[in-house]
């Protein structure tokens, strides 16, 4: 209960970031559940006996971290985590839908442009063929949640202009979807322009994931390297044992 929260206050320790780990202990032990509201500033400082100074540092240190979010005339929340399965192939557009929510998309780039080596061996283009390069920030009911940087052969993709939110269904509707791939994940922090885009502090936590799709026919359909914020996402993945018999 909040109300076992104890500060000290001789300690060198100031007291809004004891009371911001005490709350954060509380949270992942399951005090407060995902999505559930905190007492009230006011509440909590009657339940608490600190000041509301001191309660108001405590939360803006959690939302900084991602831990707590507020909204505009409700309160303050806490931030559900996002469990994406790391064995299925889907969209971002997809994933959100599933979730109940509204996928968006802010275009920071969509053009067209030679691929380097990397990119056409990867792809297995020709150095003078074309590919689609397409930069945005990811939105779940217009919370940043993602910046993902795509290049696609052009010749699979429709022209540009006509490219709607969802990359997989322009792709599905030319019979280029992809179904199979290769993704790697790595944790590393938010560099300032990351940080400014997704909305979270510079040098959070961030999961940078390189992604290569093919067709079922093997074509190279997508090379993407995404970061996702690391305190909304959990990648989820099923293992099996492997038995043999002796």
């Amino acid at each position: 209960m909040l109300s076992s929260i104890k500060l000290n206050e001789p300690s060198n320790t100031p007291l809004y970031l004891q009371l911001a780990s005490s709350l954060r202990n509380h949270i992942i032990a399951g005090g407060i559940a995902m999505g559930e509201a905190l007492p009230s500033e006011r509440d909590l400082c009657t339940i608490i006996g600190t000041s509301r100074v001191t309660i108001r540092k405590a939360i803006d240190q959690l939302i900084a971290e991602g831990l707590l979010f507020r909204k505009q005339g409700s309160g303050t929340f806490v931030a559900q985590r996002i469990e994406a399965p790391g064995s299925f192939l889907s969209g971002f557009s997809e994933d959100t839908t599933a979730r109940h929510a509204v996928p968006g998309t802010i275009w920071m780039m969509k053009s067209y442009a030679k691929p380097t080596d990397e990119e056409a061996i990867l792809l297995e283009l020709k150095s003078n063929e074309q590919v689609a390069r397409l930069g945005r920030v990811r939105l779940s009911s217009g919370e940043p949640l993602a910046i993902e940087h795509a290049v696609i052969p052009a010749k699979i993709l429709p022209d540009l202009d006509k490219l709607g939110n969802s990359l997989y269904n322009a792709l599905n509707d030319l019979g280029n979807r992809p179904v199979m791939g290769t993704q790697k994940i790595r944790a590393s922090f938010a560099t300032p322009t990351e940080a400014g885009l997704l909305s979270i502090a510079e040098n959070a936590e961030i999961l940078r994931i390189e992604r290569l799709t093919r067709r079922a026919d093997g074509t190279a359909v997508e090379f993407t390297r995404s970061a996702y914020r690391g305190d909304r996402y959990v990648f989820v993945s099923e293992l099996r044992g492997h038995y043999s018999v002796l």
